[in-house]
């Protein structure tokens, strides 16, 4: 699955977010945590983009083909295919 280039560049922008890839044999799944300062991040999907929004900031991004949720839990955005 393919990161999408707006949550790489929240990566770049802020040093406090962290982005994992993980694959597996029948699964990609993306962690995106934007740390301790960025607070609880929430997360909505409206016709196939997702909306995030952390503290003052908010993130909109097409959700990467192959994805078939996007859920945050403990403060960690995770978009799973």
């Amino acid at each position: 699955m393919e990161m999408p280039a707006e949550l790489e560049d929240a990566a770049g922008e802020r040093e406090e977010v962290t982005i994992t890839e993980r694959e597996y044999d029948e699964e990609s799944i993306v962690a995106v945590d934007f740390g301790p300062p960025g607070g609880d991040p929430a997360v909505d999907v409206i016709d196939g983009t997702a909306i995030v929004v952390v503290d003052d900031e908010q993130y909109e991004f097409e959700m990467p083909p192959g994805a078939s949720d996007v859920t945050v839990n403990g403060g960690v955005l995770t978009i799973e295919g």
